[in-house]
This record gives structure tokens, C-alpha cells and sequence, in this order.
């Protein structure tokens, strides 16, 4: 059914997107930087994809149970208005990502040797992360209508996961750190920090150089 096609449509375009902009920022680099010290070690090579594969089986429950449920057969249109903000919040998600990581792609080709602070990187310190986390929240939203009981609960440890990964674990935390040891020092850096919300974008307060 529709239900079906749109849910499976907005997995395989999050997917074809964040697998696009990797290949093409390889291509153009050369290769990841973030393996550098981590495949030329089988194991902790090994290692960190068996828990990229745990983490994304986590992130995909709500998908998961949805269709081990058989949802799209029988979709109650009592939950429509959920369904339609699960998938404009998804959208507005995908779209944010999208450009955050543009900006920031464009902004690095260019060569320039200092933190992204142009267009939504203006706004916040991680807006592809904020467009992320809108992504799988919005699914969960599509889904969570049409489960229940422990199902519903499994389903939220999805968007749950990812908030918990991006905010507090490999996401934010290593890149303000990496940030604050090239440039900490710098007044203008410590100005863009002090102005610009971590996470959720927002109008700057005050102004930098």
C-alpha cells in the first residue's frame, strides 16, 4: 500500500543521500580521514563496524517492527494526522542535513583553515546532526501510531538511540573537543561557541570575526 511505499521511501532516500555525499567527499579526499589508525587493525576494524551494524539495527526498530507487524496492510487513516507530521518532520530533517553537510563541504574545499561558520553552521555548531536526529524522530512518528504496548516502547529506543549516540557519545562530543584543541585558543572561536547553540539551530546572539 501507499503507507508502505512512503515508509520504504523515506529509508532508502535517507540512505542514498548520507551514501552520496560520503562517496563524493571521499572521491574528493582521497579517503576517510575517521578510519586513519582503525583499518589497519583487523580487529578494531572489526570492531567498529559490528557496533555501526548494532547501532543501526537499534536506530531502524520502529521500521523494524512496523513491517514485522504488517502495518501497511491494514493502515488506519485515524492516524493520519501523525503520519503527515512524521513525514514533514523527516523532510524538513532530510533537508537540513542535506545542506548542513553542502555548506560545510563546500567550505572545507575551499580550503578555508578554521571552524564551518557559514550558512546553518551560523545557526548551530552541528546542524546536519540537529537534520539527523529529525529524520529518525520523524519516522518514529510515522510509525508510532500504529504500535503498541511493548512494540510502541521498543520502537522509541530507535530515535532514542541516535539522539543518545549524536548528543552524547561519538557524535558531539569528539568533534567540540577536536574543535576546542585546534582552536581554543582563538577569541573568535571562543566568540562563535558562546553565540551559536550546540545543537538546535537558532538566531546568533552577539557576533564574530
Amino acid at each position: 500500500g501507499t503507507a508502505v511505499l512512503v515508509l520504504s521511501g523515506m529509508v532508502i532516500l535517507w540512505g542514498l543521500r548520507l551514501s552520496g555525499y560520503l562517496g563524493i567527499r571521499i572521491w574528493h579526499m582521497g579517503r576517510d580521514y575517521r578510519f586513519d589508525g582503525v583499518r589497519e587493525h583487523f580487529w578494531r576494524f572489526a570492531k567498529f563496524w559490528f557496533f555501526q551494524g548494532l547501532a543501526v539495527w537499534l536506530i531502524m526498530l520502529p521500521v523494524i517492527l512496523w513491517f514485522k507487524n504488517d502495518v501497511g496492510s491494514r493502515f488506519s487513516e485515524t492516524t493520519s494526522g501523525v503520519v503527515s507530521l512524521g513525514v514533514g518532520i523527516w523532510a524538513l530533517g532530510l533537508v537540513i542535513e542535506a545542506v548542513a553537510d553542502q555548506q560545510k563541504f563546500a567550505f572545507k574545499k575551499a580550503g578555508r583553515a578554521r571552524w564551518t561558520d557559514v550558512g546553518l553552521w551560523r545557526l548551530s555548531r552541528h546542524p546536519n546532526y540537529f537534520g539527523e536526529l529529525l529524520c529518525w524522530w520523524g519516522v518514529f512518528l510515522f510509525t508510532a501510531g500504529q504500535l503498541a504496548g511493548l512494540d510502541l516502547a521498543l520502537g522509541l529506543v530507535g530515535p532514542l538511540s541516535i539522539t543518545g549516540v549524536l548528543v552524547f557519545l561519538t557524535g558531539i562530543p569528539p568533534l567540540e573537543a577536536s574543535a576546542d584543541a585546534k582552536w581554543g585558543a582563538d577569541p573568535a572561536y571562543q566568540a562563535y561557541k558562546r553565540a551559536t547553540p550546540v545543537l538546535v539551530p537558532w538566531p546568533r546572539k552577539g557576533s564574530w570575526t
